[in-house]
């Protein structure tokens, strides 16, 4: 009668783990892959244990220089994004104006655009406006699709937010920029650091709009995609382990500060 009780009471956290496992199973078999010795270049079975993969993490100069370039793109598209996702989603979550509602229905375009169909779109609309294809064309097509994604994160972050703190600091003589600089971006920021680490993993992993923007840039998706068919070095295993380790720590440390934030400013003063 106690396990029932207990299933009966914790049945949804279980299942939650269940579903949370299934979803980390493939990031824990490239961690485990990542410190494997394979048999050989097409074998992908745990042979032996080496450190030499974290060792030596650049199998070749191409793949190293795919690494380097796909942060480039990956960087300069987040921070445009970012920024222009944050300032669109202020003006959608808190001013009125005429067309806001057609506004967000278009926002949510790109999101469910098929990746095959933007990237021929945009391919006709570079190639028909004498656009070279390259590092630029890469980072103007990452651009276009992670903005609508920083727009849904940010919005939801501002919709949820509490507006009489904003009126109690107005109220308490604070101007609107002291009102924006120490209130509402503090409430604001785990939504803009949460949109940026997804602008960026969005635009780090992109395949085919990316292979249709390309030219003769290669990024390190498409290195892994062109190794496949010779074999993929084990220090891709290494890159992406890498990834997920830098991308985990960044929100562990967005959470950690804000809940010393928070706490601190429920302290009562001595």
């Amino acid at each position: 009668m106690r396990i029932s009780r207990w299933l009966a009471e914790h049945w949804v956290l279980g299942v939650a783990l269940l579903v949370l496992g299934y979803l980390f199973l493939p990031i824990a078999v490239v961690a485990a892959l990542s410190f494997n010795r394979p048999s050989s270049r097409l074998s992908y079975d745990f042979n032996e244990f080496t450190l030499d993969n974290w060792r030596n993490p650049c199998a070749t100069s191409e793949m190293c220089e795919a690494v380097l370039r796909s942060v480039q793109i990956g960087f300069l598209a987040t921070v445009v994004a970012t920024v222009l996702g944050t300032v669109m989603a202020f003006a959608l979550a808190r001013h009125r104006f005429r067309g806001r509602s057609g506004l967000n229905v278009l926002i949510f375009l790109p999101m469910a655009t098929p990746e095959l169909v933007m990237g021929t779109s945009l391919l006709a609309l570079f190639v028909s406006g004498g656009v070279p294809l390259g590092f630029w064309t890469i980072v103007i097509a990452h651009v276009m699709f992670c903005v609508s994604f920083v727009v849904v994160t940010v919005k939801a972050r501002l919709t949820g937010m509490d507006g009489r703190l904003e009126e109690a600091a107005m109220d308490l003589y604070a101007g609107e920029w002291q009102t924006f600089r120490r209130i509402t971006l503090p409430l604001v920021l785990p939504g803009i650091v949460a949109a940026a680490l997804l602008a960026f993993s969005l635009s780090f992993d992109d395949f085919i709009v990316t292979n249709f923007n390309s030219g003769t840039t290669v990024t390190f998706p498409m290195y892994v995609w062109g190794a496949a068919q010779r074999g993929i070095p084990p220090q891709v295993n290494v890159i992406g382990t890498a990834m997920f380790g830098v991308a985990l720590l960044l929100v562990l440390a967005t959470s950690l500060a804000h809940r010393a934030r928070a706490g601190g400013q429920r302290r009562p003063a001595p």
